[in-house]
């Protein structure tokens, strides 16, 4: 990636401000390393998301396949499952080793792969008694708002999982963050709903392209009654 700037370049975004500001392209294009001709590991990064249908489509697509897209091959594929099927084992640990969400920026780290995704996605970060992690279902794709977005299919997941508050997310596939008046409404009314249930609606992130907005932060929709 010599052709980028020094300061935008993956691997020394990271080593300057951490792995977190980075978007999933940035992160897969350090595991790639290299292009090909006339394309470097950033393209092909996203190239690759967006032939799987985002970092969850990743993590399904076998070695092989990954191997058979121009630009990746089978060491580019192998070091790929690798990187993944570390992240499998680590959400797979026991719940006691599962650090709990005590902010919004804990919970930005969990979903920051939705700024690569092409689609407006809606997914909720169910929490224990401690704040620690029971699921992340993703409940929409397509256009989130006031009118297609329904309470009972936030909450059903939640109940179900024995859920005692949860974080709504979704992002903004344009790259801005900023909350439209539709998500500040559709936040009033998931959080008058979550009171009904006795489940604390505790923030929602809207995603963009390497940055997130918290309501909650900015004093949006989460006005005591």
């Amino acid at each position: 990636m010599k052709d980028l700037p020094e300061s935008e370049r993956p691997r020394e975004r990271l080593i300057q401000h951490g792995p977190a500001i980075l978007s999933a392209a940035e992160l897969l294009a350090i595991l790639l390393r290299t292009g090909r001709r006339g394309e470097n590991a950033l393209y092909l990064a996203h190239r690759l998301l967006q032939n799987c249908g985002g970092l969850a489509g990743l993590a399904r697509t076998p070695a092989h396949e990954l191997a058979r897209i121009p630009g990746v091959g089978l060491a580019k594929a192998a070091q790929i499952q690798a990187a993944l099927e570390l992240g499998r084992r680590v959400a797979a640990a026991t719940p006691e080793e599962r650090p709990p969400v005590r902010s919004a920026h804990d919970a930005y780290l969990l979903l920051a792969d939705m700024a690569d995704l092409e689609q407006e996605t809606l997914r909720v970060l169910l929490l224990d008694t401690r704040g620690r992690v029971l699921a992340i279902p993703t409940i929409y794709v397509g256009n989130v708002n006031t009118t297609l977005v329904r309470p009972a299919e936030i909450f059903r997941e939640a109940i179900r999982r024995n859920a005692v508050s949860l974080i709504i997310a979704h992002n903004h596939p344009s790259g801005d963050p900023a909350p439209s008046p539709e998500d500040i409404a559709l936040t009033r009314d998931l959080v008058a709903a979550g009171r009904l249930l006795g489940i604390g609606v505790l923030d929602h992130l809207i995603i963009g392209r390497g940055r997130y907005t918290s309501l909650r932060e900015h004093g949006v929709a989460f006005h005591t009654p």
